[in-house]
C-alpha cells in the first residue's frame, strides 16, 4: 500500500534514554491512531540488519543486552547504507503510512532532516527531547564510547528545532510543553478531513 502525502511531520531526536520514545507515546495516545502514525527509521534497519546477519529482529527491537551487544556493528552497517542511499531507512519507514499526521521517532542524522525537509519541506518540523546525564543514567543510560560519541548520538548536537521538549522528572508538566505540538497536529487533522 503507497502511503499519503502527510500534513504535519513531526521529526523527535534526542539521546539516548532522553524518553522519545516516552514522549511520541504520549502524542500518539493524545491524539489517537487515526489521526496519527510513529514510524521508526531505526525499524527498517534493524530488521535489514537482522535479515542480513542472520539476528533475531525481535530482540534487536527490545530494549535489552542483545542490541547493545549488537549496536556497534548496526550502527557501522547503517552509516555504510545510508552513504550509498541517504534515504535508503526514511523511505522503508514511511511506507504505507495512511495517517495525516506523521510521527518520527528517532531521527538521528543530519541526512535524516535533510531528506524529510527536501520531500516534505512544508510539512517538517523538528523536535528535540532532552534530558540530563544523571535522568537518563537512572533509565538505564550508561556513557558507552563508539557509540555515545558517534554521529547516531551527536550528528543533531547544535541543530536547530522548533521546539526543544526537556523530559526530566522534575520538569513542569510535559503536557504543556507539547501543547503547541498538539494544537499543531490537531490543526493539520482538520485540514485533511476537510
Amino acid at each position: 500500500m503507497a502511503s499519503v502525502d502527510p500534513k504535519l511531520i513531526l521529526l523527535f531526536s534526542g539521546k539516548r534514554k532522553s524518553g522519545k520514545d516516552y514522549v511520541t507515546d504520549l502524542i500518539l495516545k493524545r491524539l489517537g491512531s487515526e489521526i496519527c502514525c510513529i514510524l521508526r527509521l531505526s525499524g527498517p534497519l534493524k530488521q535489514q540488519f537482522a535479515q542480513e546477519h542472520g539476528l533475531d529482529y525481535s530482540e534487536l527491537l527490545a530494549a535489552g543486552g542483545y542490541k547493545e551487544t549488537h549496536r556497534a556493528a548496526m550502527i557501522a552497517w547503517g552509516e555504510q547504507c545510508r552513504r550509498q542511499d541517504p534515504g535508503f531507512f526514511c523511505r522503508l519507514a514511511t511506507q504505507g503510512a495512511q495517517q495525516p499526521v506523521w510521527i518520527v521517532s528517532d531521527a538521528r542524522r543530519c541526512s535524516d532532516l535533510l531528506w524529510f525537509r527536501t520531500e516534505y519541506p512544508s510539512q517538517t518540523r523538528c523536535v528535540r527531547v532532552q534530558a540530563s546525564e544523571e535522568t537518563r543514567g537512572g533509565r538505564g543510560w550508561r556513557f558507552t564510547a563508539g557509540i555515545d560519541d558517534a554521529e547516531s548520538e551527536c550528528g543533531l548536537d547544535g541543530e536547530e528545532f522548533d521546539w526543544i521538549i526537556t523530559n526530566e522528572a522534575d520538569t513542569p508538566a510535559l503536557e504543556e510543553q507539547l501543547k503547541d505540538i498538539l494544537h499543531l497536529a490537531s490543526q493539520a487533522a482538520g485540514q485533511h478531513n476537510s
